[in-house]
């Protein structure tokens, strides 16, 4: 009777431990970390066969004011991404490319700095071997500081926005660099290795 006694002490004991233990990894499975999210998708440069000798968001600075390359998708103007972006906000589908930018620009200096009918100087440009040209969105080129699709824009001091800008392009991809342009000042940074 005694060893049944303890075999029972035993078998239940047993029977905590293993009801302790799928407890304990139950709170152990719940305790995990959720999966890691995936990635951001901030380029497509190495589709077009360009090495990024660093990674994006970028920012190049000239005379207080700073341009920064938050994503950069570049695409045949035939395809329908780009279509639909044309017939959207009216730009002309006029070259082989057509490069959609996602960026900010922030006034740090002490004036007003501006693309409009005051100060047509571009203060940025993309360089791909040739330099892309800025598209202008028909349909929203009267909107200033517009944040769907930029055209004219103006930055008082300490102001900053963040926005989608549209390009054209048509030679060879050969390196990749974004020029700033302000107050006499100018910067630039390369992003791609260049192709030799």
């Amino acid at each position: 009777m005694k060893k049944t006694m303890i075999k029972a002490a035993l078998a239940g004991s047993m029977l905590f431990s293993l009801v302790l233990g799928e407890v304990g990894v139950t709170n152990a499975a719940a305790a995990k970390p959720a999966a890691t999210a995936a990635p951001v998708v901030r380029d497509n440069l190495s589709s077009y066969g360009l090495k990024k000798d660093i990674e994006l968001p970028v920012t190049v600075t000239a005379g207080g004011f700073s341009y920064t390359l938050e994503k950069i998708m570049i695409m045949e103007t035939k395809s329908a991404a780009a279509q639909a972006l044309i017939k959207k906000y009216g730009y002309a589908g006029d070259q082989k490319y057509f490069i959609w930018t996602k960026i900010t620009i922030a006034n740090n200096s002490k004036a007003v700095v501006q693309f409009s009918s005051k100060d047509l100087s571009d203060k940025w440009s993309l360089h791909f071997g040739e330099e892309a040209y800025t598209s202008m969105p028909s349909r929203m080129a009267d909107l200033k500081n517009n944040k769907e699709a930029l055209w004219t824009w103006n930055l008082s001091p300490g102001q900053k926005l963040s926005t989608y800008q549209a390009y054209t392009y048509d030679a060879p991809f050969e390196c990749f660099y974004v020029r700033v342009d302000n107050k006499s000042s100018r910067e630039y940074k390369d992003i791609v290795i260049p192709v030799k």
